[in-house]
């Protein structure tokens, strides 16, 4: 059957090649309707081309196809043979600026992140090493294919827009020739028409939704009885399922269902059955029947008639060759471009273009990639056309996208993915804005999506199905494309461009609008909540939406028109949103300290509370924007400032931040981990810019536009802590009247956070337009308080730090300024250390720290100032001042409802027994009168004569409080509390305070003298003195307690030294009592001092050896009857030392290594990481590897760096290749009691007579082997007549010291350097295991030595820690190894002979 098969193929072959493109193709130039010729022809050969076989050979396919189809469609194109015609095309042809090149799967790519308008411009390598970026900072990374290299393209880079390559094909002059003058009329017209015939010929027969038939051009004669059941891929169904259902349809072998299900994944669709209908319908109906239930649709599968399957394997042979044809000629190409965007009879979304595009969820992946490559190398390397290409693909935008949504293919293989390449492009997607309304068109299709809402028309995602989870993350790929049009600022503002930016900005106000409020969580009271509730949904489209809405505010910035008009807006929609919250609740009144306001009664404990505002937040950007661009003093008539209620403003950020802080006290456990995860992440860097920090911006508005005691008093009423600020001695009551200590402990923290919260919203003024700062104080603050907690790494420290949209941190332009480089040590990381002259700008209520980075910054600092023996307070630092349209924000320090919280926490401090009080609220009452006199210290300095002072804090601190309590004031209160023995750790702070205190009075009576009260002065003149007298008491205590420390720890030290030592003081008082004078002579010296070697070698003291296992993290004493240590080692035969590679071992099971060549022709090198291990851990890991390796399904088994089945592995660590694994062991010197004994050895004479009584013992030997029953005895005469020492007898064997474990390992690493340098099984038995170690080791040291003379460095000189590392084991392992392993009697004495000690103990 299979040789008749092969005979047919022959056969059309032969009469396949006798056809001529010449004369077809002169057939075609004489035809009158040319169209109908062309299909004619291809009706009659494709079916014969193609699927002649159920395993189609597509190389042969595609060679016969250029002959017989393609040739004379090039002869036609050119007028003469393609081989001569298509090189003058190109010669003629004007080459192209822009590079194009379409990036593969996994090619590299590079971004310059100096010069890139945005993430996406990227070059290919070429272009890259050929431009001015490659020294500059670049990002490199890999592509997912359908990409292409932007070089050459001016609206891609700042720059440098082109390599050397392309910069010589720059255009003189600026506007582009028409590259249609370079072709004759002739080849213009010859072209449009095979194109045309073509294009609609691919496009016709790929979106064909007919399976059994042809158009009716295409149609043959005879129609064979051939059917091919094919199988499409989806994203839905494992390759398990799949193989499974394919060996049950098809009966085929699991290699053959393997290899289908490979080539459908790769492919898009693959034929598993070729036969009549009936034979494909059966195979069908199997896979349908096994595949489908009822999450999942079935596997897609189609019986297809083999012609119809022959022309869509040619059409996509076609769009493929249109691609390469038009890579001759800029005017080839833009006839292609032509022929595709040409309308067609029907009207609109008739063009060729349009079928395709509007097609694209019907077509199989390899379809999508042909022609999406083809649109990329046409459409968008035109410049012109890729205009017009980009009005098409906005207008067929809304259902692009739905098509996409519904289907499950991947967006690399969607025809909406070159939404980036069209939306990044700044003048095309400018003028999709103005012309298209492409803002607006992508809001609205996102929003079509997303129709869950709520009876308030909010998101709502709690019911959400699994298929409607699926879309919604397909749906999110829109704000992508969104953020794609908002990358690129705009420099030129017209009328028609701000009037539709600001009609999309109405419609995401209106997204915006839909997510206010969603989500809302009521507090869970008895019973813990049963089922976590959905909030994954909503924090993913709030981070994928934080880009979007720091772009729309920065749009908004750059023209000042649209800012005024875009604050209206987002107020008025935010006017809309609180008149849709109903609180129901009757407005209250609350009143402190002659302070009156009026509000609503809200508990958000009671209540329902949302963490999602992002309109509010938006308001609260675009009002910085107003202050930063001084919009708001330039044109205070056209912004409805008047109109803003500050209490509306405030209410529903400050119901989120006391969320935040009731969660911090424990008062919503029972809600479960669904909230901890939002508070998380509403703090976290990737979310805190558009939702923590806007909070604090529109409380910042809200105090800067209000009474500051009315503020307060919200605050309180808020917080639930209205009560106990607003009652006299409520405090006291409250702490005896309840027991419940929880209760007591939640306001307590309550009281913190709140206290907490002011300090932010005063200290918080590193954003421009709220503080007279710029972008980089902000990045210098953030790094600086980074680095406070502990030194970074680089990609440590940019993690912390918030990304813009492109993808930067700013971290580099300011780092220098604020951080020091350490090189990388022994960690091998180097790392950023804060700059000692930065400390100042500390502030331990940073508002970004988490509770864990405050505790360990706070622990960093104090210890530092220790360090540097100075006091170990912890001042807040010198702010910025504010800008005017905040700068009413600092009142809220000295107002009286502020005075009277101090007071009153400082006054439960002083009468410490009486009431629930925590040192953590004291320690936030002293920074917040820390920050008030910096602030009026800051006022006093920098006023002018015209103006005055109107901060007084220092004035009101000195009052003692009003009837009817009659306290003492804040500044009695701190002077008792400086003495106060319970408060020794904030003493240091309050010393400060009264010092700072002292310099501002100074500074107001030298400003403005003024009488002071004398009554005022003496306190002030005592607390002066006492002062003094404790200081130099605490003084004086302290340096008393550091002498003591001092001489308890040399006293310690000197114990630990003889109990570590004890083995040295005993054989010191053993050898003065010896009588050998060789003995007495040798002198204890240390280490680094040691030089003498041989049998009057010098006594040294060894230091006992611990290292830690790398897997489990336990520490080990290295012992000769531990179990082994061993490290991570690779054998490997080199070539690298030797004079003659052609050589190589012919016979290795006959080869004797012990000598080696002088060719060293090949070598044996072992090296190793240095990462030690327990020998019983790396079995376990080493188990686990080859177990991992052998469950992998065999379609998974790609390429890996290492062989497990060859025993190679990867350290656990470091992940360096290893094959084997070398066992620590202690140098020969600790094994035989600190000191080789060589007094028994032979001087050179009786060495040479004994190695020659030796000698003829071995002859004895072998004698006797060969004639043992005559000459044994006589044998064993002779031997006992040489009396050789014990290490040179045939027959000794030297006791082995190691541990079981030991030597398992040493006779693993033996094997594996036989197994690897031989290349033969392993074999311990084997004598040539010995020899190959020692070879082994020889070469290893000689290629080490060859490394360090090429680099001019000693061999026993420092070398790096690395070095030593893979020098050490060897150096170590390998003698001791043959000494007790092998037993020879040479190699058992020259393993004592050839330790030597270097000078470095560490060597």
């Amino acid at each position: 059957m299979a040789s008749e098969l092969e005979l047919e193929m022959q056969a059309i072959d032969r009469s396949l090649l006798e056809c001529s493109a010449e004369e077809i193709a002169g057939k075609w130039l004489q035809a009158t309707d040319l169209t109908r010729e062309v299909y004619q022809h291809l009706a009659h050969y494709v079916p014969k081309i193609y699927c002649r076989s159920p395993n189609p050979c597509p190389q042969k396919e595609d060679m016969v196809a250029q002959h017989v189809l393609l040739a004379p469609m090039e002869w036609y194109l050119c007028g003469e043979d393609s081989e001569f015609g298509f090189p003058k095309l190109q010669q003629a042809n004007k080459p192209s600026h822009l590079c194009g090149r379409v990036f593969k799967v996994g090619e590299p790519t590079y971004s310059c992140r100096d010069c890139a308008v945005d993430p996406t411009c990227v070059l290919c390598m070429d272009c890259f090493l050929g431009s001015i970026h490659r020294d500059h900072r670049y990002r490199m990374t890999t592509s997912g294919g359908g990409g292409f290299c932007d070089c050459g393209d001016t609206e891609a880079w700042k720059e440098g827009p082109y390599c050397q390559k392309h910069e010589l094909n720059t255009p003189e002059i600026e506007e582009e020739e028409d590259p249609l003058v370079h072709l004759s009329e002739d080849v213009i017209a010859r072209s449009y028409n095979i194109f045309t015939i073509m294009f609609q010929y691919a496009v016709e027969i790929l979106t064909w939704e007919k399976e059994s038939e042809l158009p009716a051009d295409l149609e043959m004669v005879e129609k064979s009885d051939t059917y091919y059941c094919m199988l499409f891929n989806d994203e839905v169904h494992t390759y398990e399922q799949v193989i499974y259902t394919l060996q049950k349809a098809v009966n085929c072998t699991q290699k053959e269902a393997i290899g289908f299900a490979t080539t459908v994944d790769r492919d898009g669709r693959r034929s598993v059955r070729c036969g009549d209908f009936q034979y494909c319908e059966q195979a069908k109906s199997i896979i349908v029947r096994n595949t489908s239930s009822r999450q999942t649709k079935p596997l897609k599968v189609q019986v297809m008639h083999s012609s119809l399957v022959a022309h869509q394997s040619f059409g996509l042979k076609v769009l493929s060759w249109l691609g390469s044809v038009i890579g001759y000629s800029d005017g080839l190409r833009r006839i292609l471009c032509q022929v595709g965007l040409q309308e067609g009879p029907d009207g609109e979304n008739s063009s060729l273009v349009d079928r395709l595009m509007l097609s694209d969820s019907k077509l199989w992946k390899g379809a999508r990639s042909v022609y999406h490559q083809l649109f990329m190398s046409s459409l968008l390397m035109d410049l012109k056309y890729k205009k017009l290409f980009a009005v098409r693909f906005a207008k067929n935008y809304e259902r692009l996208q739905s098509d996409y949504v519904t289907d499950d293919h991947d967006r690399e293989f969607s025809i909406a993915d070159l939404s980036v390449q069209i939306f990044t492009v700044p003048s095309l997607a400018r003028m999709l804005i103005t012309e298209e309304n492409l803002m607006t068109i992508i809001i609205k299709t996102f929003m079509d999506h997303l129709r869950h809402r709520d009876t308030q028309g909010r998101f709502q995602f709690e019911r959400y199905t699994a298929l409607q989870a699926f879309k919604f993350r397909r749906v999110q790929s829109l704000i992508l494309d969104l953020k794609y049009v908002l990358i690129s600022k705009p420099t030129e503002w017209s009328d028609d461009l701000r009037e539709k930016f600001l009609e999309g900005f109405d419609a995401f106000l209106e997204l915006l609008k839909c997510m206010q409020g969603m989500d809302p969580i009521t507090r869970q009271v008895g019973q813990h909540i049963e089922m976590e509730p959905e909030w994954e949904a909503a924090f993913t489209l709030q981070m994928k939406l934080t880009h979007v809405i720091s772009m729309m505010q920065d749009w908004c910035a750059l023209d000042e028109k649209v800012l005024i008009e875009a604050y209206k807006k987002c107020l008025t929609v935010l006017m809309q949103c609180h008149g849709g919250f109903t609180d129901g609740e009757q407005p209250i009144t609350l009143s402190i300290c002659g302070h009156s306001v009026e509000t609503i009664r809200y508990c958000v404990s009671q209540e329902k509370v949302s963490i999602h505002l992002p309109v509010s937040r938006l308001l609260a950007g675009l009002h910085v924007l107003l202050s930063k661009s001084e919009v708001a003093y330039k044109f205070p008539e056209l912004l409805p400032l008047s109109e803003l209620s500050p209490p509306m403003l405030i209410e529903h950020p400050l119901r989120c931040l006391v969320l935040c802080a009731q969660v911090h006290a424990g008062m919503w456990r029972r809600n479960g981990f669904s909230l901890v995860n939002q508070i998380y992440y509403y703090h976290n860097v990737k979310c805190r810019r558009e939702m923590f920090d806007k909070d604090i911006v529109m409380l910042q508005t809200g105090v800067s536009m209000m009474d500051p005691n009315h503020f307060l008093m919200i605050m309180l009423s808020r917080f639930e802590l209205y009560q106990i600020f607003s009652t006299p001695d409520y405090g006291k009551r409250f702490s005896s009247e309840i027991t419940h200590k929880d209760v007591v402990q939640q306001n307590n923290t309550l009281i913190e956070e709140m206290l907490y919260l002011i300090i932010m919203l005063v200290g918080e003024r590193f954003s421009p337009g709220v503080g007279q700062v710029n972008a980089t104080d902000d990045i210098k603050r953030e790094i600086i308080h980074q680095l406070s907690i502990k030194p970074m790494a680089h990609s440590e420290l940019v993690k912390s730090l918030p990304e813009d949209e492109n993808k930067e941190t700013g971290m580099e332009s300011v780092i220098e300024a604020v951080a020091h480089f350490k090189k990388p040590g022994l960690t091998g990381r180097g790392m950023y250390e804060l700059k000692p002259e930065c400390a100042k700008e500390f502030n331990l209520y940073f508002y970004h720290f988490s509770r864990a980075e405050q505790s360990k910054a706070e622990e960093a600092q104090r210890k530092l100032k220790r360090q540097n023996r100075e006091d170990t307070a912890l001042p807040p630092p010198v702010l910025p001042p504010f800008c005017p349209l905040f700068a009413s924000l600092v009142n809220i320090l000295q107002s009286d409802v502020m005075l009277c919280i101090m007071r009153t926490i400082l006054q439960w401090a002083v009468e410490h027994n009486g009431y629930a009080w925590s040192e953590s609220m004291l320690q936030r009452v002293l920074h917040l009168i820390g920050m008030a006199l910096q602030e009026e210290k800051q006022h006093l300095e920098n006023v002018t004569e015209e103006h005055v002072v109107t901060f007084t804090f220092t004035q009101k601190i000195s009052k003692p409080g009003e009837a009817p309590n009659n306290s003492p004031s804040i500044l009695a209160m701190l002077e008792t509390l400086q003495n106060a023995p319970y408060l020794e750790v904030h003493k240091d702070m309050i010393r400060w305070i009264l010092k700072t205190f002292n310099a501002i009075k100074k500074l107001r009576e030298s400003s403005s003298p003024s009488p002071v009260a004398e009554t005022e002065g003496t306190i002030m003149e005592e607390s002066s003195r006492d002062k003094d007298k404790a200081e130099r008491k605490r003084k004086a205590e302290i340096a008393r307690l550091r002498r003591e420390k001092i001489m308890a720890q040399m006293s310690e030290m000197q114990r630990h030294f003889i109990d570590e030592n004890k083995e040295l003081f005993q054989q010191t008082l053993e050898l003065d009592a010896s009588a050998s004078a060789v003995l007495d002579n040798s002198p204890v010296v240390s280490d680094k001092t040691l030089t003498a070697l041989g049998p009057a070698q010098t006594q040294v003291p060894e230091q006992r050896q611990f290292v830690t296992c790398i897997l489990c993290q336990e520490e080990q004493e290295v012992k000769v009857e531990s179990k082994a240590m061993v490290l991570a080692a690779f054998v490997q035969r080199s070539t690298v030392l030797s004079k003659d590679r052609s050589k190589f071992i012919q016979d290795p099971e006959k080869y004797d290594p012990l000598f080696m060549h002088p060719d060293l022709s090949c070598g044996t090198h072992t090296g190793s990481c240095g990462h030690i291990m327990h020998a019983h851990c790396w079995q376990r890991y080493f188990d686990s590897v080859q177990a991992k390796e052998q469950r992998r399904q065999q379609r998974l088994r790609l390429h890996t760096s290492y062989d497990v089945e060859n025993g190679e592995f990867l350290c656990p660590l470091c992940e360096c290749l290893s094959n084997t694994v070398i066992p620590l062991l202690l140098p020969p010197r600790k094994i035989f009691n600190s000191r080789l004994n060589f007094s028994d050895q032979p001087n050179l004479t009786q060495w040479i007579r004994t190695i020659s009584q030796q000698i003829k013992a071995l002859q004895a030997l072998g004698k006797e082997e060969s004639t043992p029953h005559t000459t044994s005895s006589k044998n064993s005469e002779n031997m006992d007549e040489f009396q050789l020492p014990e290490g040179f007898r045939p027959d000794f064997r030297p006791k082995n010291p190691y541990s079981e474990s030991i030597k398992e390992m040493l006779k693993t690493f033996g094997t594996a350097t036989y197994k690897v340098g031989l290349k033969l099984h392993p074999n311990e038995e084997d004598p040539r295991v010995p020899v190959m170690c020692w070879g082994s080791c020889a070469y290893t040291i000689q290629s080490l030595e060859r490394i360090l003379s090429d680099e001019d460095k000693p061999l026993f000189g420092p070398l790096p820690c690395r070095l030593l590392r893979k020098t050490d084991p060897e150096l170590t392992s390998v003698p001791i190894f043959l000494h007790f392993v092998c037993g020879t009697p040479a190699t058992a004495w020259l393993a004592k002979q050839c330790h030597v000690r270097t000078r470095d103990p560490n060597q």
